[in-house]
């Protein structure tokens, strides 16, 4: 498929009626001066994709897609990979918990740093999980080692169960993708092929709007895919891994920001 679109950033979504429209135009704003797309893989079963057609009605850059009787972030995700045009592929939550002005540092990271993988982290110097209340905090650490223990593929990443990262992608061309339940990345970073990842600090937010759809089902599909992937995964040597600093990210920023006055100018 041609690349028209230079990141295109892939949201599943059920039931996030009050929060598309603010996310669209922080995703806006955020890639400014970058090409992209937003393409929403939709669930609902409110009135979601009404409100995401009238988006897309004034905003050409907004694609979707509704599944009907088909529920799954993972496999929503994988079909968003199917749909988009981007040279990178970006995957972020509806509910706003992972904030979209974080974009804009991903994409300068990962082509500053010329890596396939940038991962924002809760867990290194200058991110913060303060979004996350005591028993999810609990829930979360328990996922990370778990999967830790039982993959080689996710050790060295610090935050691998969060869900948020972009990457270049030619690393999932023929990739083996069986995800299910809604734990993306760990699929993703077993199965694709990469070596060099960049990590970048970020903070995860409160939800504002809607519900969170933490469940026992979701932890019970969590244990089941990362069973799963403890047979499948891809071996690999070693891979690069860069921790960019909070410095080192302003002054991406900055770099950024010279090279959009000269192109106005």
């Amino acid at each position: 498929m041609p690349e028209y679109i230079m990141v295109s950033v892939v949201v599943p979504t059920f039931n996030e009626r009050e929060n598309v429209a603010i996310l669209c135009e922080r995703v806006d704003a955020a890639l400014e001066g970058v090409e992209h797309e937003i393409i929403f893989v939709d669930d609902s079963s409110d009135d979601t994709p009404k409100i995401i057609a009238q988006i897309q009605a004034e905003n050409p850059r907004v694609r979707a897609y509704h599944r009907e009787n088909k529920t799954g972030l993972a496999t929503a995700v994988i079909d968003g990979f199917g749909l988009a045009k981007g040279k990178y592929l970006a995957v972020m939550d509806a509910d706003l918990q992972h904030p979209p002005e974080i974009l804009g540092p991903m994409y300068a990271a990962i082509t500053a740093e010329e890596c396939d993988f940038c991962i924002p982290s809760r867990f290194i110097a200058g991110g913060s999980d303060g979004g996350l209340n005591l028993y999810r905090k609990f829930v979360s650490a328990t996922a990370r080692y778990i999967g830790k223990a039982m993959l080689s593929s996710i050790r060295r990443v610090s935050d691998p169960t969060g869900g948020l990262f972009m990457f270049r992608r030619e690393c999932i061309d023929g990739a083996d993708l069986r995800p299910i339940g809604w734990k993306i990345l760990i699929e993703v970073l077993a199965m694709a092929k990469y070596d060099s990842i960049c990590e970048i600090p970020y903070t995860f937010c409160e939800r504002e709007h809607g519900e969170s759809k933490l469940s026992a089902k979701v932890t019970k599909e969590y244990l089941q895919q990362v069973w799963m992937l403890r047979k499948r995964e891809v071996k690999r040597g070693n891979v690069r891994v860069v921790r960019v600093s909070p410095k080192r990210l302003a002054e991406l920023a900055a770099e950024g920001k010279q090279d959009e006055n000269r192109v106005t100018k």
